[in-house]
């Protein structure tokens, strides 16, 4: 199975330990799925990280660590300007969440995994779950 993990879940799952989010990024890296991303999450996971981790007392190291991983495991997928545009029909209530719609467009992924309020309101016309949702269904 080919997911895209949308940076909330990603930023949620590395530094908040125990919830559905954590359970994802533990299971992509035991090898349960495969992960898609694309360089606007990773730039987005490592300007968010910025901001937080100092907060939750987390070390850049562990964000290089990850995207180290992300480097070796991960599928990157370069979002072009056709994946935009079908993704821009899609009539998203925030454009700012054009590029992840794009990635799972463009990438055929299986699922998109987001806590997104805007991305899940478009669930009924793409593969799109809640990571608690995810969770119950796909990983034991």
């Amino acid at each position: 199975m080919r997911l895209v993990l949308d940076t909330n879940v990603l930023i949620s799952g590395l530094l908040y330990p125990g919830g559905p989010p954590s359970r994802l990024v533990k299971a992509w890296r035991a090898g349960a799925f495969d992960l898609v991303i694309s360089d606007f999450v990773i730039d987005e996971l490592t300007r968010i990280w910025a901001h937080l981790a100092s907060r939750l007392k987390a070390s850049p190291n562990d964000l290089a660590d990850f995207i180290d991983t992300i480097g070796v495991r991960a599928e990157l997928l370069r979002i072009d300007a056709a994946m935009l545009a079908q993704a821009s029909a899609a009539g998203l209530r925030d454009p700012d969440d054009l590029p992840v719609l794009a990635l799972l467009i463009g990438s055929g992924a299986d699922y998109l995994v987001t806590g997104d309020k805007d991305l899940l309101a478009l669930a009924g016309a793409y593969p799109i779950l809640a990571p608690a949702d995810f969770v119950d269904r796909f990983v034991p």
